[in-house]
């Protein structure tokens, strides 16, 4: 059985501009992810999450933000373009194999960067879009227009409006950590992958990645939990 830090510990870490890991549910995409929050990413940690994780370096929003800001979710953009080639209906029908539809939106780039995919630029984006999201009721939207162009090398994620009411991914995972915890509701995650077995990495195998690198480790399970008993809403 993993070993399980508290929901307290991890908000202290997150505050801390500290890395912890999240694992969702055996019963979805059963993978563990690492996570940080947005405001506090450096070229050092995207560095970390592309040589220890592997997976793909995301950022999430919260749905305030996304609609604040007139971003869409992938699959309506294509639910769009269908009506001038029906191609792209085909594509964007269907959910996952796990239950919902995916939470991309668009990917960006900060207009500062050059190439978009280095671990500066990758982080000078991603930590301007926390800048954007923490002024999205004053100059974020004008920021946002002015600062950035897509496509680019930040994939973002939407959460959705209810979250863990509504989805339970790790999009929404975190965008309700870190509205516990207080801080801007913008996260960086990046799946754990195994390069032994080329598949998503074990829990037990992430367990001890946390434990050898101090890092709090939470189960989807214990959010959920939290969600339901506590007054703070998600």
């Amino acid at each position: 059985m993993k070993r399980l830090h508290s929901i307290e510990e991890a908000i202290v870490a997150l505050k801390r501009g500290q890395f912890i890991l999240i694992h969702d549910d055996k019963g979805r995409e059963n993978e563990v992810d690492m996570v940080i929050a947005a405001e506090y990413v450096k070229p050092e940690h995207i560095s970390r999450m592309r040589l220890a994780a592997g997976g793909l370096i995301c950022l999430a929003i919260s749905n305030k933000y996304a609609i604040k800001l007139g971003l869409a979710y992938m699959y309506s953009i294509m639910e769009e373009m269908a009506k001038i080639n029906p191609l792209y209906s085909k594509l964007a029908s269907g959910i996952s194999p796990y239950g919902d539809k995916p939470a991309f939106s668009i990917a960006v780039n900060h207009r500062d960067t050059f190439t978009g995919i280095t671990d500066t630029d990758r982080a000078l984006t991603i930590s301007k879009m926390a800048m954007i999201c923490d002024k999205i009721d004053t100059t974020g939207i004008e920021d946002f227009a002015k600062g950035f162009r897509s496509p680019g090398h930040v994939p973002i994620l939407i959460a959705s409006n209810g979250l863990l009411r509504e989805r339970k991914g790790h999009t929404e995972l975190c965008i309700y950590l870190a509205q516990l915890a207080g801080l801007v509701h913008a996260v960086t995650i990046c799946e754990m992958l195994d390069s032994e077995t080329y598949r998503s990495l074990s829990v037990t195998k992430a367990e001890k990645y946390a434990r050898d690198n101090n890092l709090c480790l939470l189960d989807a399970d214990q959010l959920k939990k939290y969600n339901e008993v506590s007054k703070v809403e998600s």
